[in-house]
């Protein structure tokens, strides 16, 4: 007979094979992996959100004195920042290290898919739907029409790539603009706390003006090229997808440049009056 010790591992083994079994086929199946990111997203932006305040409040005396609205505000962009990290390595990870979208495979890149750009898409779809729900509640606290603009043409861009499987190389290559988003939130967090006129605040300038115009101005240069050179690809594509892959990038570049400017003149205005 078996011992104790013994029936009690079967047992946990046997849950184990349970549990492994439920994520294969059904967290994970081809079918519900994009519903299992899109849930992983707002969870993560949950802790993300949730870290950020308890972090905060052991670490920085200030944080105790900020008003409700800038708590908010506060935990809102280290969740942001949280999914910024995240979107921007996956990205960059898949257009320009994997194999997904490369040129030496057969058939058109704008119908390229698997299961990790997928799933990546999901996750982003979460965060954009927890982001832009917290935007609303508190409008305009966290940001004005500018910010909802850009997430509903975000949100629909990615949902849309992440069903259809069309245009999830342009999707990304957009995505990776969210590479500004630390420093844009490190920006606010330095200003809030008082240290506008520290050396981290001039440093982290200069970095977000350099990433700026790297990821929100020449990445999109890039991408027009992109499509301009593989047009015979890109229209295959049905038309919805043809629509967004111009307009959205179209916006976003427009926008992108508008906020470029108040980043250059901001920069001005530090660097004369440190001179």
């Amino acid at each position: 007979m078996m011992d104790l010790s013994t029936t009690s591992m079967l047992a946990a083994k046997a849950y184990k094979y349970k549990a492994e079994s439920l994520v294969k086929e059904y967290l994970l199946a081809d079918s519900y992996v994009s519903y299992t990111a899109v849930l992983g997203g707002i969870l993560m932006c949950k802790m993300a959100y949730d870290i950020t305040s308890l972090i905060s409040s052991l670490y920085y005396k200030g944080y105790g004195s900020l008003t409700k609205i800038q708590k908010l505000e506060w935990n809102n962009r280290g969740m942001s920042t949280v999914h910024a990290v995240f979107i921007t390595v996956m990205s960059v990870y898949l257009v320009f290290f994997s194999n997904l979208f490369s040129d030496q495979l057969d058939g058109p890149v704008t119908f390229r898919s698997s299961n990790l750009s997928n799933f990546t898409l999901g996750v982003s779809v979460g965060y954009f739907m927890t982001d832009l729900s917290m935007i609303l509640w508190a409008y305009p606290s966290l940001g004005g029409m500018e910010y909802v603009l850009h997430h509903m043409l975000s949100l629909i861009s990615i949902v849309y790539a992440m069903y259809s499987g069309e245009g999830q190389l342009y999707t990304y290559m957009v995505l990776i603009s969210e590479t500004t988003t630390p420093g844009i939130n490190l920006r606010w967090f330095l200003d809030t706390a008082g240290l506008k006129k520290s050396k981290a605040y001039l440093v982290n300038g200069v970095t977000m003006f350099v990433a700026w115009l790297v990821a929100r101005i020449i990445l999109f240069v890039y991408l027009f090229y992109h499509i301009y050179f593989h047009y015979d690809q890109v229209k295959q594509m049905h038309t919805f997808s043809c629509i967004l892959i111009f307009a959205v990038p179209t916006i976003l570049l427009v926008m992108n440049t508008m906020w470029f400017a108040k980043i250059l003149r901001g920069l001005k205005k530090t660097l004369a009056k440190r001179q």
